[in-house]
């Protein structure tokens, strides 16, 4: 990923400047040590949580007098150097205080009465699959820390549920359970997922009435504070919960996680629910991935998918694989639900498009509305440039202009599907909700943008107040984790770039329930299938050091 030239924000420069301005170095080691700075920073924004030095870097850095090296007491230094490792100084302390807090909850296996038993009943012995189900249910119930894993629709949310109803079962008083998801839309999904497993479960009514269906954002229920990057709960303030389940894991950060830890009370118990080989977070970090490689014994990983046919789990394996000759084969297999698209896309999306907006015009609710447009959507992996979310948004716009399904007479129409790109906690909605601009039937008309909340409900805003957003016919891959369609159009751009891995061909692949259409390049597939994502990260060295 390094061979492509680097373009330095003005925050980067800047950063690098005002240490510059700080060091112990003379004018030409000032100017090496700023452009370690200026790299370092860089590394950061892309996703990694440190970046590897040269020996004769390290040196350079020491002496500049401004970065730490951990068990020497130096005072509070705006970076760290940890063996040959440079990191900004809250980078390096989210990573080693969540090391060594998920190391001493791993280490914790309480023991529980009755369990083989109630395990026989929740998961009994009719596949190697419930097998799976069954052994992922006891490492959760005799550890404080554990992760389940695997693809989408391998039952990880059904044995979920099942371990909150043994759990509850088995305790000797009712538990608090917090369920939470790094987005609304991750959220809204567990909630439905939970609310439908739970009538099947073996027990008592009193138990089920006790497994919470209530879903929230991490960020709500650590209680954000806007705009500044700290939370109402945390160490000295924790939450009362003592479970907490977290969905969609691979989506979240390093800082965000180690916040997450340092909020849980002493005692409590923590699961991860996530993909391992999706997308990592878009900030720092690569934490579900790393800790299932570092705690095996904390991890179980589900195989069997129920959600999508044999032809979306063959493209998603070899590319998950990186064997793109057998991912191109499958594309130009004959399953009609699994294709290059070969005709013009514009044309195909505003087709696709059209029986939402025609819902529109009838007297359907909100609620068909929103299902009609959820049920296809264009995921593209650049914003700018050829195939990209700016171009087909414009382009489709353009087109149902012209097919007369829409009327835009400003930016605000009717019919409009935007995606907030802003948190904002006062109006109770965040980053990556997406909502339809209607006719509002009790204000005679008025436009307002109506959004679907977890549990079902809907609100309604006016145009003004609705926090920073764009329009949503198509959206970056990056921003669909969390959400799950009938049909995805997965739009890869005319050349190679560094945005193009394996890991965002998976992702969209799996975002798909029914179908997958691709418009792409042979090459241009191959390049991103070949190519994976490396974070460089710390975290498991710091599990090794820890004692």
């Amino acid at each position: 990923m390094q061979d492509q030239e680097i373009t330095f924000s003005r925050l980067d420069v800047a950063f690098a400047r005002f240490l510059g301005q700080r060091c112990k170095l003379n004018a030409e080691e000032k100017l090496l040590f700023e452009s370690l700075v200026m790299q370092l920073s860089h590394e950061q924004s892309q996703g990694h949580s440190c970046m590897q030095l040269a020996e004769k870097d390290c040196a350079l850095v020491l002496a500049s007098g401004l970065a730490a090296v951990p068990g020497q007491s130096v005072g509070p230094l705006p970076l760290v150097l940890e063996q040959n490792r440079l990191y900004l100084h809250r980078y390096w302390d989210y990573e080693s205080r969540l090391a060594k807090q998920i190391k001493a909850m791993a280490q914790t296996k309480p023991a529980v009465e009755g369990l083989d038993a109630a395990l026989d009943r929740y998961f009994p012995a009719l596949s190697d699959e419930v097998d799976w189900q069954r052994a992922a249910a006891k490492m959760a119930l005799t550890r404080r820390f554990s992760i389940i894993t695997g693809g989408p629709g391998t039952g990880k949310t059904t044995t979920v549920v099942r371990i909150l109803a043994l759990m509850q079962e088995l305790s000797e008083e009712s538990l608090h359970i917090a369920l939470a998801a790094p987005t609304g839309k991750a959220a809204m999904r567990l909630q439905e997922s939970i609310g439908n497993n739970k009538a099947s479960l073996p027990c008592d009514e009193s138990v089920r009435q006790r497994i919470p269906e209530s879903v929230t954002t991490l960020h709500r229920l650590l209680g954000a504070r806007p705009p500044s990057p700290y939370f109402r709960h945390h160490a000295d303030k924790p939450l009362v919960h003592d479970l907490v389940v977290v969905d969609e894991a691979s989506m979240v950060d390093l800082a965000l996680m180690s916040k997450l830890v340092d909020a849980l009370k002493p005692g409590a118990g923590l699961i991860l629910l996530g993909d391992k080989d999706q997308l990592a977070s878009v900030e720092s970090g690569a934490v579900l991935a790393d800790l299932t490689a570092i705690l095996p014994d904390c991890t179980l990983e589900l195989k069997k998918s129920h959600r999508f046919d044999e032809s979306i789990k063959r493209l998603a394996v070899a590319v998950n694989q990186q064997q793109a000759d057998i991912a191109w084969q499958v594309l130009q297999g004959g399953d009609q639900n699994i294709t290059l698209l070969d005709q013009d896309p514009i044309d195909y999306v505003a087709g696709q498009q059209a029986d939402y907006l025609r819902l529109i015009k009838t007297s359907a609710s909100f609620d068909e509305i929103y299902r009609a447009f959820s049920r296809f959507q264009v995921l593209c992996a650049n914003r700018h440039g050829k195939n990209s979310v700016a171009e087909i948004n414009h382009l489709v716009e353009q087109k149902l202009v012209a097919q007369k399904l829409i009327s835009v007479s400003g930016l605000w129409y009717i019919g409009r599907p935007v995606m907030v790109t802003q948190n904002n906690p006062a109006l109770q909605l965040y980053n990556g909700d997406i909502g339809i601009c209607l006719p509002d039937k009790e204000q005679g008309g008025k436009l307002m943008v109506f959004f679907q909340r977890a549990d079902g409900s809907v609100k309604k805003y006016l145009p003004a107040r609705v926090p920073h957003c764009e329009t949503v016919y198509a959206m970056t891959i990056h921003k669909s984790q969390g959400s799950e369609f009938e049909e995805v159009l997965i739009a890869l751009p005319d050349v190679v770039n560094p945005v193009l891995t394996k890991e965002l061909l998976y992702t969209a692949i799996t975002r798909a329930r029914k179908a997958v259409r691709l418009i792409a390049d042979e090459a241009v597939f191959a390049a991103a299938v070949g190519r994976r994502v490396e974070r460089i990260t710390g975290l498991a060295d710091k599990f090794k050091s820890e004692s």
